[in-house]
């Protein structure tokens, strides 16, 4: 560093300064370039220098510095980033004598604060001979941006009880301070004293307390600020329009933006950004887009939040070219727009669009970020592209965000929706810093994968380690209990959810429907249906549903109508609850009306569902030829489901040969499908062609394939109890055997007779007899007699379809025990009440 290039700015100048301040110059010039930390930055130190010298020509004063001079020269260390150098006049200062007046001190203060050396200007403060407002004022902001906000709250009572003056700039930094510190409502507070000091009508303060009101979610009281400020600056009109957007008052927030303009205001970038994120909150995506032409005629159509805005604008409009076109005129050295871009197609299901997206960021040498990683995770989540995710993971693992939260909970998002569950939990055991979507991934991992068990498991695990739940968690497990049938749990999880501020939540409410219909209390699944505030679209589903399933088709009927009643419009999933109740009712001409209105009056195009439920009503009526036509006349290729329910049909109705030709449809498509077997070979037996039936089962033999054992299973006090056909591992065999001796008897005399053809073996009808009266069903039943008190329905779930014989005689004992009886089997549910089933023998 040559030394000229410091000494010749002076040489104009020498004949002003006298043999002292000559001396004192060369003596600190010369201190200054023998440290190591020395710059360039410090030619503006010797042109202050210099100045102050100049303006000292006339003067008599000392020519020792004073303590102006060190204050420009901290000024200047300040402004050039030199923070050796200002260490170094620091020291300077204490060795002579630290006589720097209060407004140099506050130089020093600042120096320090604003290079972070918070213990140092805390010293510099606390040996401070005078303080005043900006001392502390300054100090403040130090530990408000070192996020010590305690500190910093106690140092403002300090300032108020040691009597200093406080102005705009104390409480514009104090309520920036509480905002900081998310501790915004003790706005109310300093907004008391703001007003007793008449401050209330400054724009800075106002616009500081605007703000504060806005992460509180008070848009009214910000806006009586607002209205209290007497001259209102640009930052006071974007400030109230921004808290407008961030409340969700979106028709306020373009009110507001007309005004502005009509005063004379012109829009900033973050103006512009606001008001096209109210357009998007309120879909009026023209007004958007004129917006759009305003900012065009401006400067700030090229600013990164506006352009963002812009993209998201359009995307939600459904514009994904015009989305692409403002993406394409940004600068794109910046990874937000990018970020924003992925995020936005792996959000509307377009994730091969960003997958390449983030190829061509990669290419622009642009590097991403977590945000960028967790969209992208999203989409070979949502393409089930295990491979992609690999890579990925290996990617974040190499840039070391594998331990960043939003990643770790995309990752285990991408595993879980990839069928490795193993792999999500072990991301889920390693992360250090678990939050409550962590936990949320992974309990939706298990229901989705079916696994409502362990899912229930970690619901309680969660619980004991004292991590809150959210809509999504009380969903998910109400879900998982919807799933394996299990009543009691799911009770305990709703009186979980009344604790809480989910229990009215429309997304909690319908997991709640859903869950009791499901688990056979239809009455409490309506109960919860009226309790809800308001019925979305899925409420209502899951309520026609609920009534389907149990076989209830004039409550499903008549709550269809309801919902036509109001703003919701049915949909697919509305007329596949209709069509099945009407299946399973056997209403033939109400069905056939219902899915020619779904066509022609809502112009829903059928779907596979719609067309399983018109088949078996067809069917099931007895009226195979017009299955039949309607299967050939389905304009797509039928599935498994439509073959499968015009297979059941003619197992009913004895059609050996439509049967056959169905069973072949569906061999053609799943060939390993043991129920296709059983029901051909079902057809079979009734026509008595054993020899066809040997032949079904020496081929299942062949090929591997078993047929489902019958299981039946019952709750008690908490544990499940599982019994298949003639069980006799139970501990309580003796007493459920006894028991189904004295329900048989009992049943015999209210003239019960065995219907052996549910019985379809080739042997003598005592051996019929006997296998009948030990269907796993029954043994359920007889247990829940022996072990369950007399007051409380009984509940049964079974996976296969209850056959005739169980049908009838579970009908006469639950007059004979005067006890509900409920039973779940793969197809519906049965309420056999006082001698009397809900599906009128009919199912």
């Amino acid at each position: 560093m040559a030394f000229t290039h410091y000494a010749l700015p002076f040489i104009p100048f020498k004949f002003l300064l006298n043999q002292n301040q000559k001396r004192m110059i060369r003596l600190l010039r010369s201190k200054l370039l023998q440290h190591p930390n020395y710059c360039k930055s410090n030619t503006a130190l010797c042109i202050i220098t210099q100045r102050t010298f100049l303006a000292q020509r006339t003067s008599h004063s000392s020519p020792e510095f004073n303590t102006y001079i060190y204050g420009s020269l901290l000024q200047s260390c300040i402004r050039n980033g030199d923070y050796a150098t200002g260490k170094y006049l620091h020291c300077e200062i204490i060795k002579k004598g630290n006589c720097l007046d209060l407004f140099a001190n506050n130089i020093l203060l600042n120096f320090y604060v604003k290079y972070d050396s918070l213990p140092d200007a805390a010293k510099l403060f606390d040996e401070m001979p005078d303080r005043n407002t900006v001392s502390f004022v300054t100090l403040i902001q130090g530990y408000s941006q070192c996020l010590r906000f305690s500190e910093a709250i106690g140092l403002f009572s300090r300032l108020q009880g040691e009597g200093h003056e406080l102005n705009p700039f104390v409480f514009s930094t104090v309520l920036k301070l509480l905002v900081s510190a998310e501790w915004a409502k003790l706005g109310f507070s300093v907004h008391a004293c703001v007003y007793k000091l008449g401050f209330d009508s400054d724009a800075f303060v106002g616009t500081a307390l605007i703000d504060c009101y806005s992460v509180c979610g008070y848009a009214e009281c910000a806006r009586q600020v607002f209205d209290a400020i007497e001259y209102k600056d640009m930052v006071s009109w974007t400030g109230m329009v921004a808290c407008y957007v961030e409340n969700e008052c979106f028709e306020e927030s373009l009110k507001l933006f007309s005004r502005m303009r009509i005063v004379g205001f012109k829009p900033n970038n973050f103006t512009f950004a606001s008001v096209l994120k109210a357009c998007v909150g309120l879909e009026v995506f023209n007004v958007g887009k004129a917006v759009h032409g305003c900012a065009f005629k401006t400067s700030y159509l090229e600013e990164l939040f506006v352009g963002v805005e812009l993209i998201d604008l359009y995307i939600k409009s459904g514009d994904v070219d015009d989305a692409l076109q403002v993406f394409e005129e940004m600068p794109k050295d910046d990874v937000i727009p990018w970020s924003f871009m992925i995020a936005r197609y792996a959000q509307s299901e377009q994730s091969e669009e960003a997958i390449e997206m983030f190829c061509r960021m990669r290419r622009g040498l642009v590097l991403p970020n977590q945000f960028t990683l967790a969209s992208l995770l999203q989409a070979c989540a949502s393409l089930v592209d295990l491979q992609l995710g690999n890579q990925i993971h290996c990617h974040v693992v190499k840039v070391g965000l594998d331990m960043n939260v939003f990643v770790s909970n995309a990752l285990m998002d991408m595993y879980a929706k990839c069928g490795r569950m193993e792999n999500s939990l072990q991301l889920f055991s390693e992360s250090p810093n678990c939050t409550d979507v962590s936990w949320n991934t992974v309990i939706v991992g298990y229901v989705q994968a079916g696994n409502g068990e362990k899912a229930l498991s970690l619901f309680k695990e969660m619980l004991e380690c004292q991590v809150q739940g959210t809509e999504v968690t009380y969903s998910s497990v109400l879900r998982a209990c919807a799933g394996i049938a299990a009543l009691e749990p799911g009770s305990q999880i709703h009186s979980l959810s009344v604790k809480t501020i989910y229990d009215k939540n429309t997304v909690v409410g319908n997991a709640l429907i859903d869950m009791y219909a499901k688990c056979g209390n239809i009455k409490d699944a309506r109960l919860v249906f009226d309790m809800l505030r308001e019925h979305d679209q899925v409420s209502w589903n899951a309520m026609i549903s609920g009534y389907s399933v149990h076989g209830l088709y004039g409550e499903a009927l008549k709550t269809f109508e309801l919902m036509l009643e109001t703003e919701c419009k049915p949909d697919k999933v509305t007329f596949v609850g209709i069509l099945s109740a009407c299946s399973n009712a056997g209403l033939l001409d109400r069905g056939q009306a219902y899915f020619k209105s779904m066509v022609e009056e809502y112009g829903i195009e059928p779907c596979a569902e719609h067309y399983t439920c018109m088949v078996w009503l067809l069917g099931r009526s007895g009226h195979l030829d017009k299955a039949a036509k309607l299967v050939h006349e389905i304009p797509f290729e039928p599935s498994v489901m439509v073959w499968r329910a015009l297979l059941s049909a003619c197992v009913i109705h004895n059609d050996v040969e439509l049967g056959r030709i169905s069973a072949q449809r569906v061999l053609e498509i799943e060939p390993e499908d043991e129920a296709t077997h059983v029901l051909l070979s079902n057809i079979y037996a009734n026509a008595k062609r054993w020899g066809n039936v040997a032949s079904i089962r020496t081929s299942m033999k062949r090929k591997g394939i078993r047929k489902e054992p019958g299981l039946s299973w019952i709750e008690n006090q908490g544990r499940v109890h599982y019994f298949s056909v003639g069980d006799t591992s139970h501990p309580d065999t003796k007493l459920i055997n006894g028991m189904l001796e004295w329900l048989n008897m009992k049943a015999r005399n209210e003239g019960y007779v065995p219907d052996f053809s549910s019985v379809l073996l080739d042997v003598e009808d005592v051996d019929k007899e006997q296998r009948l009266w030990v269907h796993s069903e029954r043994l359920a039943l007889a247990y829940g007699l022996i072990r369950t008190p007399s007051i409380s329905p009984l509940r049964i779930i079974k996976n296969l379809r209850i056959c005739a014989d169980c049908h009838a005689a579970i009908k006469l004992i639950s007059k004979i025990v005067q006890r509900d009886i409920i039973i779940r089997d793969m197809n519906r549910f049965h309420h056999f009440h006082e001698g009397i089933c809900s599906c009128g023998d009919y199912w």
